[in-house]
């Protein structure tokens, strides 16, 4: 298990080091008043502290993606490490540092609105639908993902029907509370049981000695799909995920200082990708590419997490470790919905403070979402994948377009930017759910498509820049008292 204990030491120090490095080119302002206390709501707007925000962005983050998303990348075989180690070192913890501090510097704004301060007026618009198709994508994924799970460990009497139903009433009530009253309260238990489940099995690849495979870029799936651009759509979480960009504008609005950002949101990046790479990794041992694709074509990811766990851990600790990964979807769906509402609240401009304005945003996303539950698994997990990456991709160019605008080295954000514009496009030009194009095709007019993203990028920057006077990429803050 050379490759693996190696990959995770490099995670770890790329968290102190390009972490480090990254958070140095930002340029941390410990004396500037956060939308915490700027903005203070009650709500939304409530400071709370490093370990606690640090927690939940975690669990906010860390949906099935980071196990359902590996365990399926790891039929190619261990190339699934490569793509889990680089893209979160130098894409994916990227994204989410400057995505969440971007958002401080600017009131606790969310996608949409960076995008249309940083791309233009019509990016508002079109991310803004994004985003929300995203969200509500996600909050659908990640009520039956957990359901499926729960429906394993409770009594046959117990339907599906009313386990996604018990759900949903938790998404409801943690979408329209205040942050700190369920969110901030519940959090540190589900943390505990996904640290159990994480640690648990993590150990035991490494105390049972397990034939984990060693590094190697052949491609292992059993059906021989193409790695580009497939792989980096079916390992996001723990990778690089647009969805993260919805999620770190959240605790943006509760964070003290900036100083904590890099444990925030770079930090809790990288321990996702940890336990991405421990999942991978345990699908890879315990199974061949065959075997593999045979369970999960019977009963999908679900059905590995369950068998990884009570096969290495017996029945009682697989128990809690499937306790750890039911968590997951669990705090990532009511804070999918919960920034659903706060984007198309900022949208239309709506306060928050009272409950019926929440309310009536809230209501017409879960009825949605509970339509959407009755389409197949695999179906929205493919839609959800491409509209995630594409996220992705318009969230590193924010964040590019934000550091070049300061004459920064942009190419932190950019050079990822251009890697994932080429995947999106390449996908949906050849997938099934897009135009269905040959795979050849697909490489010309995604390339054709990058090559004109880019232009784009270089042009906006250029008119920008050259339009004379001061750029504000900040918003105005009052300073604390000297």
């Amino acid at each position: 298990m050379v490759t693996f204990l190696v990959a995770i030491a490099l995670l770890i120090v790329g968290y102190f080091t390009y972490g480090k490095f990254i958070e140095k080119l930002f340029g941390v302002n410990e004396g500037r008043t956060t939308p915490a206390y700027a903005k203070a709501d009650g709500v939304d707007y409530v400071p709370m502290n490093t370990k606690k925000n640090s927690m939940i962005q975690l669990l906010n983050i860390a949906g099935v993606g980071p196990i359902f998303g590996p365990i399926m990348g790891a039929l190619y075989g261990p190339v699934a490490f490569l793509w889990i180690v680089l893209g979160a070192i130098f894409a994916g913890a990227v994204h989410d540092y400057l995505t969440g501090m971007i958002s401080i510097r600017n009131g606790g704004a969310h996608l949409p609105a960076l995008a249309g301060k940083f791309l233009g007026k019509t990016m508002k618009h079109v991310v803004n639908g994004f985003s929300i198709l995203l969200l509500v994508l996600v909050g659908t994924v990640f009520v039956t993902a957990p359901a499926a799970l729960i429906a394993n460990l409770t009594p046959a009497w117990i339907s599906l029907g009313v386990i996604i139903a018990a759900i949903f009433v938790y998404y409801v009530v943690a979408t329209l509370l205040p942050i700190d009253k369920i969110i901030g309260r519940v959090y540190p238990l589900f943390g505990a049981l996904l640290l159990i489940s994480a640690v648990g099995v993590g150990a035991g690849l490494v105390i049972t000695g397990a034939d984990i495979p060693e590094m190697t870029l052949t491609n292992m799936h059993p059906d021989s799909v193409a790695i580009f651009p497939l792989l980096f759509l079916t390992i996001s979480c723990g990778a690089l995920s647009g969805f993260h960009a919805t999620q770190s504008p959240i605790i943006s609005r509760t964070t003290q200082n900036e100083k904590n950002g890099r444990k925030i949101f770079y930090g809790m990046m990288i321990l996702e990708a940890i336990i991405a790479m421990i999942w991978a990794a345990a699908a890879m041992s315990l199974f061949g590419p065959g075997e593999l694709s045979a369970i999960l074509a019977e009963g999908g990811p679900a059905a590995i997490v369950s068998e990884v766990s009570m096969l290495m851990l017996g029945s009682i600790g697989g128990t809690l470790a499937i306790l750890g990964v039911i968590v997951l979807p669990i705090t990532s769906g009511d804070t999918s919905f919960r920034s659903a509402r706060m984007i198309i609240a900022d949208y239309i401009n709506v306060k928050q403070v009272k409950i019926s304005s929440r309310l009536w945003i809230a209501v017409p996303l879960f009825a949605i979402s509970m339509v959407l539950t009755q389409i197949d698994f695999n179906l929205l997990w493919r839609y959800f994948s491409w509209a995630n990456q594409s996220t992705a991709m318009i969230a590193l160019w924010v964040g590019a377009m934000y550091l070049a605008l300061q004459k920064k080295p942009h190419w932190v954000a950019s050079i990822p930017a251009v890697f994932m514009t080429m995947v999106t496009f390449t996908y949906i030009l050849n997938a099934p759910i897009g135009f269905g194009l040959s795979m050849g095709t697909s490489y010309i007019g995604a390339t054709i498509g990058t090559v004109a993203v880019v232009l784009a990028f270089i042009f906006s920057l250029r008119k920008q820049l050259n339009a004379g006077g001061v750029i504000q990429v900040d918003e105005d803050v009052p300073q604390p008292a000297a």
